[in-house]
């Protein structure tokens, strides 16, 4: 190693680590002071499998950061292909409440501990694997990969997105639960739940559909389509820097 170049391990996920044949990597002899961006184009030089690395989104620690982040020996590095999210014993709802569950999510009763006396309005909405996708009609399930480590800041992060933009609307307590799956769900189950409850039904309907329409932005999540005589991973939409 060259004096003051530093090594720099990436970990992969989803299709970005079948390109790449691994999960993690190392990268030495890069120059300090190296960018995110700078990262990338070294990756994608050592392993060229990777393709393009436009959408990619660089993660340090459990925080999504731009290509102009500077990058220091030690950091903990991912890249995350553009996505398709311990539990506490008594869970703060008011905060937001998540968590992660093998397969299938059975919803029922899930909404319960949310309904208060104060509550006048409740929604839900429970995301379900079906047979039709993308112009195909031969889906058998879904498998879904998550960044767990990650998965539970960055939805605490969308929570609190969440309070700061309907708190007020809500004129009440805005409580708010999504359970996600990880693994195998096949159609007709569910993989994504997500409850709001407040005093209005309005903002219960605005904050819901905020949820749900910025976690598939954001949280670590991939999914495998699986079919009879192949599989295939669905891209999602660009990662928010």
């Amino acid at each position: 190693m060259h004096w003051n170049a530093m090594q720099l391990s990436i970990q992969f996920f989803a299709v970005l680590r079948e390109r790449a044949g691994q999960s993690e990597v190392i990268l030495k002899d890069l120059p300090q002071g190296l960018t995110m961006g700078e990262l990338k184009v070294r990756a994608l030089e050592a392993y060229p499998d990777l393709g393009d690395l436009a959408d990619v989104a660089g993660v340090v620690g459990t925080e999504y950061v731009g290509d102009d982040r500077m990058l220091v020996e030690g950091d903990a590095i991912a890249f995350l292909p553009p996505v398709s999210g311990g539990q506490a014993s008594a869970p703060d709802y008011e905060k937001g409440h998540f968590y992660l569950q093998d397969g299938n999510i059975d919803s029922h009763g899930m909404e319960e501990p949310l309904v208060q006396g104060d509550c006048g309005g409740l929604v839900m909405f429970r995301g379900l694997t079906r047979s039709s996708s993308r112009g195909r009609t031969d889906v058998l399930s879904l498998q879904y990969e998550v960044f767990e480590p990650m998965a539970g800041p960055e939805m605490a992060r969308i929570f609190d997105e969440c309070r700061e933009r309907f708190g007020e609307h809500a004129r009440g307590p805005l409580r708010m639960l999504c359970v996600h799956s990880n693994g195998v769900v096949k159609v007709g189950e569910t993989s994504v739940v997500v409850a709001v409850a407040t005093p209005h039904r309005d903002t219960a309907f605005e904050a819901c559909r905020f949820l749900i329409d910025t976690l598939k932005e954001r949280l670590p999540v991939w999914k495998k389509e699986v079919y009879a005589d192949g599989e295939a991973w669905v891209e999602g939409c660009k990662h928010a820097h």
